[in-house]
């Protein structure tokens, strides 16, 4: 036991400088989401670039390909919230319609599917499937929080579950600790975002 946490102390410490900003820079991007800080999408911008050569690195090559998606949706989710329209200061908090819930929960396993058997048959990824479904699901819940969708939250905490298993098993520890203060976070985030819809829909 006392060899493993030494072995996992040894690459924290040892992980690149690349894995600890965006480490640092994912907690900040996802607190100031939080707080729904248009700042978010910078330091956003940059965690992405960051995480993709780290996911390079792993061969977690979905991974790797989602940070691309990332920064197109959140140099959208910058305008977007930038523009609120209708004489609004602020984009509000808005949620899905049941049609809309059932969509995202039916496109996401599918597309983890497909991607998964893409990956399996023609990468040497180290995880194909669970690599896809955090993929597939990540990019529903970053769309989701672009559009200031309440379940962008719920989207974003099954995500980081299925992350902590597979960062910890691929060995890298300092993204596993991310995506377990990333859960939490997502909790606080939904928690803050249901009062801010409800305060809105009071008018």
């Amino acid at each position: 036991m006392i060899d493993i946490l030494l072995n996992i102390w040894d690459a924290i410490i040892g992980a690149s400088w690349y894995e600890q900003l965006a480490t640092i820079l994912g907690l900040v991007g996802v607190g100031l989401t939080i707080r729904q800080s248009i700042w978010n999408f910078p330091i956003g911008l940059v965690q992405v670039v960051l995480s993709g050569v780290v996911f390079y690195h792993a061969k977690l090559y979905a991974d790797m390909k989602l940070q691309g998606f990332f920064f197109i949706v959140l140099a959208y989710g910058w305008w977007h919230w930038a523009q609120p329209g209708e004489n609004r200061v602020v984009l509000p908090v808005t949620r899905l319609s049941l049609a809309g819930r059932i969509g995202c929960v039916a496109t996401g396993l599918i597309g983890a599917f497909l991607w998964g058997w893409y990956l399996q048959t023609h990468t040497d990824a180290a995880m194909p499937y669970r690599d896809a479904f955090i993929a597939s699901f990540s990019i529903l819940s970053q769309w989701l929080q672009a559009r200031k969708k309440l379940e962008n939250w719920i989207g974003w905490m099954v995500v980081n579950l299925a992350a902590i298993v597979v960062y910890w098993m691929a060995g890298l520890y300092w993204f596993t600790v991310l995506y377990a203060l990333f859960f939490v976070l997502a909790l606080g985030g939904h928690f803050e975002w249901l009062k801010s819809y409800r305060k809105h829909a009071r008018g």
